[in-house]
Parts: C-alpha cells; sequence; structure tokens
C-alpha cells in the first residue's frame, strides 16, 4: 500500500518524518556499510526512496544521542550495577589504542576497551577459541575521558583480570584504580621485544633463532624471572638495557606460567581483532576522512550493535519518532 507524503497518515510530529523501524534500519545498515550501498540496500529491501544523506544525518543523530546517554549515565549513577552473580565472574578486560584520520587533526587515536567474561570463551578445538559475547568502550581522545567511559562499565565488577599491551598510560591506571586485580602483559607483545633485541644483538641467523626459541619458552613456561638473569649475563649495551628495564617494570605482568596454572588468558588478540572488527572495517575504509564528532558517533554505534544492545537503538528511534 503507497500512502502520499500529504497524507495525515504519512505526517509525523517528530521534525525527521521517518518510521521509528525506518530510522532503525537506517541506523543498523548505515553503521554496517558506507551510506551510499546502505542507500541501496535499504531502497532495494525497502522500496523506500531514501537517500544516503538521510542515512547520514539519520547515524550521526543516534551516534551523538548515545554520547549524550553515556555521559548522562555518568554523570547520574557513576557506575553500571550489575546482579550479585555476574559481580563475582571473571571478567577480562582488555585496552588498545588504534589512529584514525580525522579532518580537523589528521591522524588522531581511538582507543577501545573489550569486557568479556570467563564463560564467554568457547574452546572450537586446541589452537582456537571463539568469544560469543563482548562488551565495549569507546572514545576518540584523552585517555582520562576514555577512563570515566570504561570506569562506568567495570566498576561494579570485582573480579577482573587486565590483558593489554606495554602501553604505560594503561598500567598506570590499572595500577592507581585496581591494584589487586590481575595484570597481565600480552605475551606476543612481550615476546615481539623479545625478538627484536634478538635481531641487534645475534647477527648469525641460526643462533639467533636458537636464542629466541630458547627464551620465548623460557618466558612462556618460567616467567620473566629467569629471562632477566639471561639478559643480565649478557653484554652490556644501549638494546640489552632497554628491554632489561621495559621487563623489569613489566615483571609481575609477566609470569605466563602461574597465569596459565590458573587458567587464565595471557594474549590481547581479542582486542586487537576488535579494533579491525568493530571499528576499523566501517571507519578506516580507503578515502575516509571523518570529522572527530562523526566518529565517536559512529564508533558509538558500532560499539552498541557490537555489544548486542540493539534494543537500545530501538527505544531511541521509537521515543523519536
Amino acid at each position: 500500500m503507497t500512502i502520499p507524503k500529504t497524507h495525515n497518515l504519512a505526517k509525523s510530529p517528530s521534525k525527521m518524518s521517518i518510521s521509528s523501524f525506518m530510522q532503525e534500519t537506517m541506523c543498523f545498515i548505515g553503521q554496517f556499510l558506507v551510506f551510499k550501498e546502505a542507500e541501496q540496500v535499504v531502497n532495494t529491501l525497502s522500496g523506500s526512496d531514501i537517500y544516503e544523506k538521510q542515512i547520514e544525518r539519520i547515524c550521526h543523530f543516534y551516534g551523538n544521542s548515545l554520547e549524550n546517554k553515556i555521559l548522562n549515565d555518568i554523570e547520574v549513577s557513576g557506575y553500571e550495577v550489575v546482579s550479585p552473580e555476574l559481580k563475582e565472574e571473571l571478567h577480562y578486560v582488555s585496552i588498545d589504542g588504534s589512529m584514525l584520520l580525522t579532518r580537523e587533526e589528521k591522524w588522531k587515536e581511538i582507543k577501545l576497551a573489550r569486557i568479556y567474561k570467563d564463560n564467554d570463551i568457547i574452546n572450537i578445538n586446541k589452537e582456537r577459541n571463539q568469544l560469543i559475547d563482548s562488551q565495549y568502550v569507546v572514545h576518540l581522545g584523552g585517555h582520562l575521558d576514555f577512563i570515566k567511559k570504561l570506569e562506568y562499565k567495570i566498576s561494579d565488577i570485582n573480579n577482573k583480570v587486565f590483558v593489554c599491551d606495554g602501553a604505560k598510560w594503561i598500567w598506570s591506571y590499572v595500577d592507581l584504580y585496581y591494584p589487586e586485580s590481575v595484570q597481565i602483559l600480552d605475551y606476543y607483545h612481550a615476546k615481539e621485544h623479545l625478538c627484536d633485541f634478538a635481531k641487534k644483538t645475534f647477527k648469525d641467523d641460526f643462533k639467533r633463532k636458537q636464542w629466541i626459541e630458547k627464551t620465548s619458552d623460557m618466558l612462556i613456561n618460567e616467567g620473566v624471572n629467569p629471562v632477566i638473569k639471561t639478559l643480565e649475563e649478557l653484554n652490556q649495551t644501549q638494546a640489552r638495557d632497554s628491554i632489561l628495564n621495559y621487563y623489569r617494570e613489566n615483571q609481575k605482568r609477566m609470569q605466563y606460567h602461574d597465569f596459565k596454572a590458573k587458567n587464565y588468558l595471557i594474549g590481547s588478540g581479542a582486542i586487537e581483532s576488535a579494533h579491525k572488527d568493530v571499528l576499523q572495517k566501517r571507519l578506516k575504509l580507503s578515502g575516509q576522512r571523518w570529522t572527530k564528532d562523526g566518529i565517536q558517533q559512529m564508533a558509538n554505534l558500532r560499539v552498541c550493535y557490537k555489544s548486542n544492545n540493539a534494543k537500545l537503538i530501538t527505544q531511541m528511534c521509537k521515543m523519536a519518532a
């Protein structure tokens, strides 16, 4: 049934004059595809005559509404209350940043956190796990504003394991707010430092590979302490002093044998893959250059859907329509 735009049924009390269901559809497809492709999909599936600019405006409107809601919730509630059962469950928290191109400041870091429960990890086979559910926190800009958003999500969780790379601001934050939590420096990040050091130190390929294999095996099965002793026995160089300082600073976070014995994850691959899947897949395509507000708004939409919280968009669309 086709209704003319002048008909009473086609009139809307909102300024958008678009039904809540169509707004929701535009949000979902617009955060999933570039706006031109989203236009084609929406029109093909619905028989509508929607333009890409309409989809863009709708996406940014609700992305901004999500930002306002997040900031209001932080101001009003302080933190998200969880159930007593959920409060005591083991939660992993991984944090990382990546760079996106903005119109105002060129490349700027966007920070992402991935929060997931231990029982959200499903073992597919000996070499592979799968995460079936995650919550995300995202912010373009300084770490202090990002921390406020992250604190809202994790403050009421008692049992936390932080698995992150070596960024100093991350561990400074964890030490300050959660000194009793389990802290794990991503093993593959630690091994990467080991390999970089070996390339600078051992010119012979065979000797270098042997040393890396032996030392990395020691790192994962005995922890960092014997590795530090091994490094101290080598001739003093700038490269040796640099890796020694790094390992000593993160010594408590590199006891991988203990972490493995307690069945903790020791790699931060989950957050690295999240940057690609949640953010870069939509926001870092060829030729894209967003405004800073635009990045935050679209990232909010991506995070909302990826956190399985689509019902929040549904509620917002119904209220606005």
